[in-house]
């Protein structure tokens, strides 16, 4: 009996140790399901930059943080506090301005109150000034005030020129007067940006958003500073004798690229045009299946206009070389020496002189009279056509005969 008991309690504590074993197996899965639920809960750790940054619940997406905000006066105008110092500019305008600038300068000094500006026109010295006040309310709209009698000096009309105190338009004024030395050039390069009826300067203006005057040796340019940037480098690149017409094509394709979302992040470089600037090359024909032969408009291929390009010149032969310098040329006095001229008179110089200058205008007056004379002689007439049936007729009157 005792032995029987001893075998129980054996089999009942084995019996204990295998559900206490299982229980702490069930026990260590569920602490480590907790543990990773746990951990799913847990926010991401943040990287050392975003550390101590908290969230702004106002800072919502649907806010643009580029966007301008207008400058208003404040609603109680004793409320403002006037500047340290007056701040002022002076420019001056061309004589032929004084007219239209006497008509517009109520509407001028009119447009510069609201903003709390100071205008003055001095017609004797030619100028214009503008200048804060105590009411001033903006500190940037001086420099505006400043582009304002700027544009007006340089020919822009005053209801064009009086939209640059809004905010976001900007102006520049190119200089092109100092790029090209030759007159008549840099006339030609000027028309350029204007194009025939003004179709170039239209188009610029439609693509960059920019308002372009073109006076005298200055171009004028309002609009936004991307758009006054891209005129900017048209112009200065139409003086250095690149057509307009290059960047109004690279212009347009990017007006067009831009609509497509896709390539919103992508390089355009691969669709944008690369125009190379064509060189005549000197003794060198097009070969049969060359780029000049397989292009109608190559360099060295037939022009456009149809008439075939001139054969290159012939090189010069090379000289034999001499260590000693060239024989000096005879002076004026020595070919008076070598004539007698020299020795002659100042009365009978100017006789010799005056029969010379009597004598080429007796060549001249007799070569267009010759010209004149050309017109009333007659031209050479050609042989008349023979008459159909005339041979018939005069066999017909011997047979009658």
């Amino acid at each position: 009996m005792a032995r029987k008991n001893a075998a129980q309690k054996a089999a009942a504590a084995a019996a204990r140790t295998v559900e206490e074993e299982a229980r702490a197996k069930d026990q260590g899965t569920s602490n480590e399901l907790d543990g990773a639920d746990q951990d799913d809960e847990r926010p991401a750790k943040k990287s050392k930059k975003q550390q101590h940054r908290k969230d702004k619940p106002w800072d919502t997406d649907d806010i643009d943080h580029w966007a301008i905000e207008p400058f208003l006066p404040p609603d109680d105008p004793k409320s403002i506090t006037p500047f340290l110092e007056e701040s002022s500019f002076a420019t001056l305008f061309p004589k032929y301005r004084e007219v239209y600038l006497r008509e517009v300068w109520g509407a001028v000094v009119a447009a510069l109150e609201k903003h709390g500006i100071s205008a003055t026109l001095d017609l004797i010295e030619g100028s214009m000034t503008v200048r804060t006040t105590r009411k001033t309310y903006d500190p940037y709209i001086i420099l505006k005030a400043r582009d304002l009698i700027k544009l007006l000096a340089r020919s822009v009309p005053f209801p064009q020129a009086v939209k640059i105190l809004e905010d976001g338009t900007s102006c520049d004024v190119v200089k092109i007067g100092n790029i090209v030395r030759n007159n008549e050039r840099f006339v030609k390069r000027r028309q350029r940006i204007l194009g025939p009826g003004g179709s170039t300067l239209k188009a610029i203006e439609l693509l960059t958003q920019c308002y372009v005057l073109v006076q005298g040796n200055t171009v004028s340019i309002m609009g936004g500073h991307k758009g006054l940037k891209e005129v900017r480098k048209i112009v200065l690149d139409c003086m250095k004798n690149i057509h307009p017409i290059y960047h109004i094509k690279e212009l347009m394709i990017k007006r067009e690229l831009a609509k497509d979302p896709k390539l919103a992040n992508e390089n355009w470089e691969r669709f944008l045009p690369k125009f190379r600037k064509r060189r005549d090359t000197k003794g060198k024909k097009p070969s049969d299946g060359g780029f000049g032969a397989a292009e109608g408009s190559g360099v060295n291929a037939i022009s456009l206009s149809g008439e075939e390009k001139k054969e290159p010149a012939k090189k010069k032969e090379k000289k034999v070389y001499t260590p000693f310098p060239p024989p000096q040329l005879p002076r004026k006095i020595d070919l008076e020496l070598e004539s007698g001229e020299y020795f002659l008179k100042s009365s009978e110089r100017q006789q010799k002189e005056e029969e010379k200058r009597k004598a080429k205008q007796q060549a001249a007056t007799e070569l267009k009279a010759a010209k004149r004379a050309e017109a009333f002689v007659a031209p050479e007439e050609k042989e008349a056509r023979a008459v159909v049936g005339k041979e018939k007729k005069e066999k017909k009157r011997k047979r009658e005969e």
